[in-house]
């Protein structure tokens, strides 16, 4: 569990990484903090007017925490192939949420909890991932949510019953600018 501290420098390094993203400026985060140097995985999510905007991130930990953030901010403000880049106009009008990821472990469908678990379904070299706060916003059931985990891998629905498909879970710390 991040502190209140680390969690608003998290948020301060997403939000000067956004900045400097979409001014094209390069941003070198600092931080003292041993906890956030710390190899950590995370999913940056941009929101706009608390519509979807930009959502990027990594599910395993290959460089520090502070930087993961920074790069995933960067990330999902330029790079979600879903959404044109950020305007420097639009930047200021974005709201940032961070979850910061669990290692994924290989479960069964039957243990994933709502609102507890994020998702990846993997067949092939086809791979979905949904974040644990998604079904709730949506208001999604269990099937419901693996149901969208395999379309958003570009599966059809209900995939995850075929004995092909590799199910894995993780928890997030989700907090964000809103709080």
């Amino acid at each position: 569990m991040l502190s209140p501290d680390q969690r608003l420098s998290l948020l301060r390094i997403a939000r000067e990484s956004l900045r400097a993203a979409v001014r094209g400026e390069r941003y070198q985060p600092q931080t003292d903090d041993p906890d956030l140097r710390e190899p950590g995985a995370a999913f940056v999510t941009l929101k706009e007017r608390g519509e979807l905007r930009g959502c990027i991130g990594t599910i395993e930990p290959r460089e520090p925490l502070y930087l993961n953030v920074a790069h995933m901010a960067r990330a999902s403000a330029l790079e979600d192939p879903r959404f044109p880049p950020v305007r420097p106009a639009e930047a200021g009008d974005l709201t940032i949420e961070i979850s910061v990821m669990s290692p994924p472990e290989m479960t069964d469908p039957s243990k994933v909890e709502v609102g507890v678990h994020g998702c990846i379904i993997e067949r092939g070299a086809k791979r979905g991932l949904l974040l644990p706060q998604v079904p709730v916003e949506w208001g999604w059931d269990r099937e419901e949510f693996l149901d969208h985990t395999c379309m958003k891998a570009g599966l059809p629905r209900g995939s995850w019953r075929s004995g092909d498909c590799k199910l894995y879970t993780f928890a997030a710390e989700v907090f964000g600018e809103e709080e």
